[in-house]
């Protein structure tokens, strides 16, 4: 049983791995892939691993995102969602998420991650007070995404913080258009 939940954890690591940067058509799989694996219950941190023979026994597994605990507050963003409209294939597009805490209790924010390492998000490291605004930036790089004519992308970034739920999601989308390349010997 033991060796079968480590499996069972480098299976999910490998599917979330290969799906996590495919195309739009093949992103609802992997958004499919990613909600399993939100709601699959954790893994008991005390609980023994197996080691494979030959392998580093303290070698470690990446841990989960850590969520704050204590008293939860609400946050508002200004937008969700953000439309770059249309950047040619290598462009890299920045947009500033503005938001406040609108609850009671300071906000802390523990996590910010993009759905693939093209979408890069920075958040603030300290606590927001009630009332008060922060900036979540986030940073989309284009590269090797484009299609000739254009090609809709979405990438969605998820904020891990002492709210209910403990996740928000902020999504960037637009056209990716690339060059037509030149007949070869031309």
């Amino acid at each position: 049983m033991k060796r079968f939940n480590l499996f069972a954890v480098i299976a999910l690591v490998t599917v979330f791995a290969f799906t996590s940067c495919k195309e739009k058509a093949e992103g609802d799989a992997a958004a499919t892939t990613d909600t399993a694996a939100a709601t699959a219950p954790a893994a008991d941190p005390n609980a023994p691993v197996a080691v494979t023979p030959g392998t580093d026994p303290t070698a470690a597994v990446a841990p989960a995102t850590p969520v704050p605990t204590g008293p939860t507050t609400t946050l508002k963003f200004d937008q969700e969602t953000y439309d770059w409209g249309k950047v040619m294939d290598g462009d890299k597009v920045t947009h500033v998420f503005k938001f406040k805490n609108t609850g009671n209790e300071p906000l802390i924010i523990s996590n910010a991650k993009g759905s693939c390492g093209c979408t890069v998000p920075e958040w603030p490291k300290d606590a927001i007070a009630p009332g008060k605004s922060g900036e979540i930036k986030v940073v989309f790089d284009s590269k090797g995404k484009g299609a000739v004519g254009g090609k809709e992308d979405s990438k969605r970034v998820t904020i891990t913080a002492n709210t209910d739920p403990v996740e928000t999601y902020l999504t960037i989308k637009g056209k990716i258009d690339k060059k037509e390349e030149a007949p070869a010997g031309k």
